[in-house]
């Protein structure tokens, strides 16, 4: 069943109150909420590469170490990349289906509440003697059980980490169940556009795989409290049917953005959409069936099946590649600051693709398990790929979302700036990890020859960190002194660029014919008729 938008005001915005039902509005507050957590979350990493550019301990206790990493890691994936994943649909979602509104959307505005107060009990139990400890995001027993971290702090954790995937749960929810009930009429699904799609297949792992991070955070309060004694592998299994999935909802949502910005900078429609499509069903599929390679070393995982799911993502991502690669084939490219986000994306996840088919491997995973070089590889996919995937929608659609445009050559800056810090920092520690760097360690033999690329890597991470102050001064010089951006700068593709910028409650006032998954660009083709 398909209903049309409402009808706006003309000229009428979207209102911004705390207690605004708007999706717009609700996706802002949370897209802020996430941005304050990212620089917390980023000072801690630059307290983490401080502490370990040489050895001895500098800055911090073992103790406090072992704290800081646990909060980074957690702070990025729980209440960071995995929300923002989602924020994006909620504010895209309703625009690119035509739909007027959430279907719930005082739901979602719940959401954004247990979000934030689920960030803050972490936070909160972070400023406790102990915090959560030497646990890590993912904390494993039995590193989180009262033998290792005693005291309440552990315990807020737990409960702040149940409370920010909960929320996630339900805004994936409210998105998947608006692509499904409230699309515009001749929206189908095979018109919606490759980020709906994303969106899609992203809503249906947080609905399916995220529930077990909560068990699996209810079995460590369980054994912490009341003596349940869970076995350490039951805990693996749980967590990693959830953490496998987890990666691809922080890593789709941003191959839809890249999506969107290549076929706009290319001039040209999107290539092979279907089997775009189709990928992204098989890709989710596989997604839930390869959580044992995180078991290998156990002796307790069925090494060979779930190598063989692991390789196969190699398959089917390898199409989605393709077609990306082949719209710009031949294209007419415009290389602003958006698509060069987009091309660094596939660039460098690249490289966290691959080193995932090596550690995917039984024998190599082996030598590497437990290693920096799996620390290389993670933050090549979720830092390399999809935060720069990030950046590519953000300088796309920000004029979308506020009417003005970033300004082009700070944008540069700041993407060069990203490039040369990210690999500076991450490169080498796949060389650490191959020489027998283990991580989670606060410090490390001074002859062991790991300073040097430790050096390089912290050196890398002052860089990254200049390069969000350059981006946090465009944004601020952007919106103080405002060059207009018009209703459709890029000439984009999807239906939102058919509204204006920002776009008004209900979102359109009339909504164009609907004939494929590019209705602006035909609308603009049609000419003024």
């Amino acid at each position: 069943m398909t209903t049309a938008a409402v009808e706006p005001r003309a000229g009428e915005r979207a209102p911004l109150g705390a207690l605004s039902t708007d999706h717009k509005a609700v996706a802002i507050r949370l897209g802020w909420l996430c941005g304050a957590f990212f620089l917390a979350g980023g000072v801690l990493a630059l307290l983490v590469r401080s502490e370990l550019a040489v050895p001895g301990m500098q800055i911090v206790s073992h103790q406090g170490y072992d704290q800081l990493f646990t909060m980074h890691g957690s702070t990025m994936v729980y209440l960071v990349v995995q929300p923002l994943a989602v924020a994006l649909g909620v504010y895209l979602v309703p625009l690119q289906i035509g739909a007027a509104n959430l279907i719930a959307p005082r739901t979602a505005l719940f959401a954004v509440w247990i979000l934030a107060g689920g960030g803050a009990l972490m936070y909160l139990g972070f400023l406790t003697h102990d915090g959560a400890g030497s646990a890590g995001w993912t904390a494993f027993l039995p590193l989180s059980s009262d033998r290792f971290v005693q005291g309440s702090g552990m315990d807020m954790w737990i409960v702040g980490v149940a409370l920010a995937n909960l929320a996630v749960i339900i805004l994936a929810a409210v998105v998947l169940l608006t692509i499904l009930l409230r699309r515009a009429p001749g929206m189908t699904m095979l018109r919606l556009s490759p980020f709906c799609w994303t969106q899609v297949v992203t809503c249906l792992m947080v609905v399916f795989a995220f529930p077990a991070v909560i068990a699996a955070m209810g079995l460590v309060y369980a054994d912490r409290h009341f003596g349940a004694h869970v076995d350490p592998i039951w805990y693996l299994q749980l967590f990693w049917y959830y953490g496998h999935p987890a990666v691809y909802v922080m890593f789709f949502p941003f191959v839809g953005c890249v999506a969107e910005v290549i076929p706009a900078l290319s001039r040209k429609r999107f290539f092979g959409y279907r089997p775009f499509v189709l990928s992204l069903m098989v890709f989710t599929t596989l997604s839930m069936s390869v959580w044992g390679h995180h078991l290998f070393t156990t002796g307790r995982s069925a090494n060979e099946y779930f190598a063989a799911t692991s390789t196969a993502l190699a398959i089917v991502a390898g199409v989605e590649y393709f077609d990306l690669i082949a719209t710009m084939w031949g294209g007419s490219l415009l290389l602003r600051t958006p698509l060069l986000f987009a091309v660094a994306f596939l660039l460098q996840f690249l490289i966290g693709g691959l080193t995932g088919v090596i550690v995917a491997s039984p024998p190599l995973d082996y030598s590497l398990n437990d290693t920096y070089f799996v620390v290389a590889h993670f933050h090549y996919t979720l830092f390399a790929g999809s935060m720069f995937g990030l950046f590519a929608g953000v300088y796309f659609w920000f004029p979308k979302v506020t009417g003005v445009q970033l300004r082009e050559g700070l944008g540069q800056i700041h993407f060069w700036l990203l490039v040369a810090g990210t690999n500076l920092t991450f490169m080498p520690m796949f060389v650490l990890g191959y020489d027998g760097m283990v991580r989670r360690v606060a410090d490390y033999p001074s002859d062991a020859g790991f300073t040097g690329m430790n050096e390089l890597a912290t050196a890398g991470s002052g860089v990254i960190a200049a390069s969000m102050l350059v981006f946090l001064a465009n944004v601020a010089v952007s919106l103080r002194w405002r060059r207009a951006a018009g209703d459709d700068p890029w000439e984009g593709h999807s239906l939102e660029w058919a509204t204006t910028s920002p776009p008004p409650p209900g979102n359109f006032d009339r909504l164009p014919p609907i004939r494929s998954s590019t209705p602006a660009l035909d609308l603009r083709r049609a000419g003024p008729a």
